[in-house]
């Protein structure tokens, strides 16, 4: 701990001498300073050696790695301004080592005069600097804020480090240590009042200066960027240019096709649509034709089945009228059963008579007294007999009649069955016809429908390849409108392209009198003393004509009021008294320096 403590301290001290020795020296020459003075080289070695301190070592692949530039990189995340830095140095391809990046970074800080600040930001998050350094480092001690607190006063030192010459990866720092003997015994005899006295009357002057150069700097990116966009936007034009040539090709190939599919579509649309007339008419003659057939054949069906009822009425009727017949023949039959038996019993009884009569024969003979009184008895039975035979002689005249009824009627049936096959013969022959002529007709109009479908499908794709046709009008219209929309864009870029030209034009014009301010901002500062000079970057609209500022519209700065105008609100230009040669002013200062000029000579 003694030993880091006496480190720190002697880091200090030789800091405070090194600062010291280099504001006396620039002071007293009075100009910028370059990358070979030096007290300004030594500075350096001494501040690498301050941010050297207690770094901790990483390791990596390729061994241990021990540099400054990784706390300085944390500037770029804690403040925004300091992307610049940041980025300048990332684009330098003579750098290669982390060393050499960390020394650049500290010439861009110091000619940017902000050294002092981007280093009180890294002091005020010591919670960040503890990944890169020990606990008891110069940075995280309070000598690390006392540097910072040095540093503030290298403001004054306008310096100008060109980067591009020098090796700064190779470059090895030794402390110069009789710079600082000779340096402390020459400041001893010197007194400290003039040097208060040019820091306030230089440091107006010197603010502006850094402040011109920094809008140098931007003004400079800016160019780049815009030569980049230029050479972006000729290769787009090229690019566009290639691509219009090529879709004019495309759209004189395609309005060729398209004539050609247009002629061949009418030509093949007027024989469609003759084909299909003829075909139309040739269908609705047939159609006509084959209603008329179908409704006569309709007729003819309705009509036959009427017949086929009325006919299957009169079989009914006929069965019902056998059936009735069959009851009656079998009722007959009874009847006849009846009688034969009736008959059967009459000729038993007859026999029976006939035996008794013998019995009343062979008893007359015995007893002719009883025959006398029974001869009417007998007379009374033969009468009753011949009339029992005439009713036997009409049964069976029935009987006869009955089977001749029964005879006819069989007949009759026959010849009604026989008339009945027949009908349904003819019938059926017919409905066999009818059944041809409706599947012949069912086949002609299986036929009409696959002919009318087939023309449907050929209506389909003819309307399909006209939907087609549309679809590729449409296209052509739409490559049309994307000609038209490029075109448009070409006219926009060439616009664009004319008003960055200017704009380039304008800010050579403007870099190039920039390097004359800097000669006319001393005696800019005698006639600027009783009015403030507007910094560029508080001023975004002019204070005229409240117009914002873009890259068309430049910045310009009024010689005798020190605010910030647009080139058409400061075009004038006047002779001041601390400017021999005409400058830019406003209007307003015009008109009041010439009311001036007019009130003087008079």
């Amino acid at each position: 701990r003694c030993h880091t403590m006496e480190e720190r301290a002697n880091l200090m001290n030789m800091m405070k001498l090194s600062i010291k020795i280099l504001i006396q020296s620039a002071l007293s020459l009075g100009r910028t300073l370059d990358s070979d003075f030096p007290p300004l080289q030594q500075f350096f070695v001494v501040l690498e050696h301050c941010l050297k301190h207690g770094l901790k070592v990483k390791k990596t692949f390729m061994g241990q790695n021990k540099s400054f530039f990784g706390p300085l990189e944390l500037v770029e995340k804690l403040c925004p301004e300091a992307s610049d830095i940041a980025t300048s140095v990332k684009n330098l391809p003579e750098l290669k080592t982390a060393v050499g990046r960390g020394r650049a970074w500290l010439y861009l800080a110091l000619m940017q005069k902000k050294l002092a600040d981007y280093l009180k930001v890294l002091l005020d998050h010591k919670h960040l600097l503890s990944e890169f350094y020990e606990p008891d480092a110069l940075m995280m001690e309070e000598e690390g804020a006392v540097i910072v607190g040095l540093l503030v006063g290298l403001n004054v030192i306008d310096a100008n480090l060109c980067l591009k010459g020098e090796d700064l990866d190779s470059q090895v720092g030794v402390i110069d240590f009789s710079l600082y003997l000779k340096e402390t015994q020459d400041s001893d005899g010197k007194q400290d009042g003039g040097i208060t006295a040019v820091l306030d009357q230089k440091h107006y002057v010197e603010e502006l200066n850094r402040h011109l150069s920094c809008t140098v700097a931007d003004l400079q990116n800016k160019i780049d960027c815009l030569e980049k966009t230029n050479s972006k936007l000729q290769e787009e034009l090229a690019a566009a240019t290639d691509r219009i040539g090529s879709l004019q090709e495309e759209q004189q190939q395609l309005k060729q096709q398209n004539e050609l599919i247009r002629e061949r579509s009418e030509k093949s649309v007027e024989v469609t649509k003759e084909d299909t007339k003829v075909e139309l008419d040739t269908y609705k003659q047939s159609r006509q034709g084959l209603d008329e057939m179908y409704s006569d054949v309709w007729k003819q069906l309705k009509e036959e089945k009427k017949i086929r009822l009325e006919l299957e009425k009169e079989l009914e009727l006929q069965i019902g009228m056998k059936t009735e017949m069959e009851i009656a023949m079998k009722l007959l039959e009874k009847d006849t059963h009846e009688k034969q038996d009736t008959l059967v019993a009459l000729r038993q009884q007859l026999e029976e008579v006939k035996a008794i009569n013998l019995q009343m024969f062979h008893k007359s003979q015995n007893a002719e007294c009883s025959l006398q009184q029974k001869t009417e008895a007998i007379s009374s039975f033969e009468g009753k007999t011949n009339e029992m035979m005439s009713s036997m002689k009409q049964m069976e005249e029935r009987l006869q009649q009955a089977e001749k009824a029964r005879q006819a009627a069989e007949e009759r049936c026959n010849k009604m069955k026989q008339e009945l096959a027949g009908r349904l013969d003819l019938c059926r022959q017919q409905m066999a016809q009818l059944d041809s002529k409706c599947s012949t007709l069912e086949k002609e109009l299986k036929s009409e429908k696959e002919q009318r479908q087939a023309l449907q499908k050929e209506l389909h794709q003819e309307k399909d390849a006209t939907t087609l046709l549309k679809t590729e009008l449409q296209q052509m219209e739409g490559l049309k409108k994307e000609l038209r929309k490029l075109q448009e864009e070409k006219q926009e870029l060439k616009k664009v392209h004319e008003e960055q030209e200017q704009a380039l034009q304008e800010m050579g014009l403007h870099l190039s009198q920039s390097k004359l301010k800097m000669e006319d901002i001393k005696e800019v500062n005698k006639a600027l003393k009783g009015h403030t000079w507007l910094k560029d970057d508080e001023a975004t609209h002019c204070k005229q004509c409240k117009k914002e500022f873009s890259i068309s519209r430049r910045k310009h700065h009024c010689r005798n009021c020190g605010d910030i105008f647009c080139n058409t609100c400061s075009s004038n230009e006047l002779a001041l008294p601390s400017y021999p040669k005409p400058v830019r002013v406003c209007d307003n200062c015009h008109t009041l320096l010439l009311q001036q000029c007019s009130s003087n000579s008079s």
